[in-house]
């Protein structure tokens, strides 16, 4: 029988055949596809991806503008900028950033206040960008961490110039400061223009003119490797630098001014008339302002921010005082533009006045009274009797309308932060604060500078130089110029101009000659202060501190020393050409006359080159009791 064979050769060969052509078309296919695709990503994607490749190897940074200094009048630095270190964390760099600061503590100091600081910088700043975790780092420090920068790619030492006060607590108030850019500021303000910065003015000068001594941010475009590390500088648009500013104001008489005010508590505001500078702005207790460039330590700001002095407070720009007798003259000014006196009417003071119909007394300093008082009378001897009749007659409405065009309850608009705007009160202001009808007792209050009255010592300063012109107002000013760096063409500020309206121009000799007397008479409340050398016009002024009930006598001595009656002193020189006006407030001081008009004196003797003031033992009646 014979076997038939199971193989089919044929039938084999074809299958196999038909199975590599299949598998060789599928290899071609994928080829082709492999082809398109690398045809795509080589030739249409090629861009794309070029730019990709160079953006991993190729960072855009910004570069920040250094900070314009400022001048005083005569050149002295009063902000400048010096350099410094810092040790940065790039977050996106780092894969455990916990270890990562642990280790670095180990190299540098790293304290409980430095990873708070950090903490609260992290939130503020994008991922690729640099949060410090150490400042200030000494030179030793710097070059510690050099020798073993290498374990730290995510970690880099960057210097800047960081803000100095050289003067510190003389110019705290007017400069303000700069300090680290919080939250809230970070939602008002020009990211993109102050990227790589980290500080912004805080207050005073520093903040009114951001804008100028700020800059304009540039950028560089820098080659990195894979560890971020800079290798080049490929392209790069320099920054513009801070405007410089350069000030009226002059440090010797601001030196002088805090010299004089000694121990106490208090504010100097001196303005030049003829163009509006501020001389001089100081204001008493001040405080370190270099403090808080870095980020001040909770000690030392609990320490300000809780003293009982205040030493924060602006007292000059901020501080809102009843402005006392030194409104007398704008009021007596007032009577005789409105027509309700002249400079030869009199009133008969009695020691108090009593509005029709009222039994209530309102008492005049002088308790026996001055007798028959005309207006340079009342101005120099300071009676309150003739102020209460003639604030009566004018009215409250034509008392605010008169006094608010010199400034009062007004900003003066001086470049400085912060400023407020004292209190002018009126019928309007009482109804819609206090809800309540205007009553006349209120007027003759106002008419002495009491009661709701609030002024500041540069609203004072402010209205005494408008007095010294003659009723020009000039906007009071601190900065004369700004002028970027190197450059001689300086840009100066503009200001505000307007006058104040009386009918007849001998109402100024009037009241300008009652306040010449103020110094020059024997009888004037500030006599003590008379200048050989030329002639001071000027006014006193007491501002209560409590109100003294109808049968309560005034005593000093009897009283806690922070609720003595503050002094003050408003006054310009000379008499003939006006160059300096001056507002001196001492708190709780208790006389005009005696304790803040020798202060103005000592101010005006540095600017004017006058003798020094030898003060003697002698008072007079206004020194008993007040202004």
């Amino acid at each position: 029988m014979r076997l038939t064979s199971l193989e089919d050769r044929q039938r084999e060969q074809r299958l196999v055949a038909s199975r590599a052509l299949v598998a060789g078309l599928l290899v071609l296919v994928g080829l082709c596809l492999l082809a398109l695709r690398l045809l795509h990503l080589q030739v249409d994607r090629h861009d794309h991806f070029s730019v990709l490749s160079k953006d991993n190897r190729v960072k855009v940074q910004p570069v920040p503008p250094s900070r314009g200094l400022i001048y005083d009048a005569r050149g002295v630095v009063l902000a400048d900028n010096h350099p410094t270190f810092s040790l940065e964390i790039t977050i996106e760099k780092v894969t455990d950033l916990a270890a990562t600061i642990d280790e670095l503590a180990r190299l540098v100091p790293i304290d409980a206040n430095d990873r708070a600081r950090f903490e609260r910088l992290k939130r503020q700043r994008m991922r690729f960008q640099g949060v410090p975790i150490r400042l200030n780092m000494t030179p030793a420090e710097v070059a510690r961490f050099a020798v073993d920068g290498h374990r730290f790619p995510a970690v880099d030492v960057r210097a800047e110039l960081i803000r100095t006060y050289p003067l510190g607590e003389s110019t705290a108030h007017v400069l303000g400061y700069v300090g680290r850019i919080n939250e809230r500021e970070m939602t008002s303000i020009d990211t993109s223009n102050y990227a790589g910065t980290r500080f912004i003015g805080k207050g005073g000068l520093e903040k009114a003119h951001e804008d100028v001594l700020h800059g304009r941010v540039g950028y560089q475009q820098v080659e990195v490797n894979a560890r971020g590390r800079i290798l080049r500088t490929l392209e790069s648009t320099p920054p513009t630098p801070g405007q410089d500013l350069s000030l009226y104001l002059d440090m010797a008489l601001q030196q002088e001014a805090i010299d004089a005010l000694g121990d106490r508590r208090g504010a100097v505001v001196a303005i030049d008339p003829r163009d509006g500078g501020v001389l001089a702005m100081v204001s008493k207790p001040s405080y370190n302002p270099n403090l808080f460039v870095e980020g001040i330590s909770q000690t030392d700001y609990n320490a300000l921010l809780h003293s009982i002095d205040t030493p924060l407070f602006d007292r000059a720009a901020r501080g809102q005082y009843p402005p006392g007798s030194t409104v007398k003259p704008f009021i007596g000014l007032g009577g005789l533009a409105t027509g309700f006196t002249t400079a030869r009417k009199t009133t008969y003071c009695s020691g108090s006045f009593s509005l029709p119909g009222q039994s209530h007394r309102f008492r005049c300093w002088r308790k026996g009274g001055h007798g028959t008082v005309n207006l340079e009378r009342a101005i120099v001897e300071s009676c309150d009797v003739y102020f209460y009749s003639l604030a009566n007659q004018m009215g409250i409405d034509r008392l605010h309308g008169f006094l608010s065009q010199f400034g009062f309850g007004a900003r003066t608009g001086v470049d400085v932060a912060g400023e407020l705007p004292g209190l002018l009160p009126s019928r309007e202001w009482k109804q819609r604060v206090r809800k309540q009808p205007w009553y006349p007792g209120e007027t003759l209050i106002v008419g002495i500078g009491q009661g709701s009255f609030l002024a500041t010592p540069l609203q004072l300063a402010a209205a005494t130089a408008t007095m010294a012109n003659r009723g020009h107002f000039i906007q009071p000013r601190l900065a004369r110029a700004s002028r970027f760096p190197g450059a001689n063409a300086e840009s100066e500020f503009p200001r505000v101009i307007r006058d104040v309206e009386v009918g007849d121009p001998h109402d100024w000799d009037s009241v300008i000659d009652a306040m010449t007397q103020v110094v020059e008479s024997p009888r004037g409340t500030a006599k003590r202060i008379r200048s050989p050398d030329y002639r001071i016009a000027g006014k006193t002024g007491t501002s209560q501190v409590f109100t003294i009930g109808q049968k309560q006598t005034y005593n000093a001595a009897k009283i806690p020393e922070r609720m003595r009656d503050h002094a003050l002193f408003i006054a310009f020189a000379p008499v003939e050409d006006p160059r300096i006006a001056v507002a001196v407030l001492v708190e709780n001081g208790g006389h005009g006359g005696s304790d803040a008009a020798p202060v103005a004196r000592r101010v005006m003797d540095v600017y004017l080159g006058g003798s020094t003031l030898i003060l003697t033992d002698e008072r007079n009646d206004d020194d008993n009791h007040g202004d």
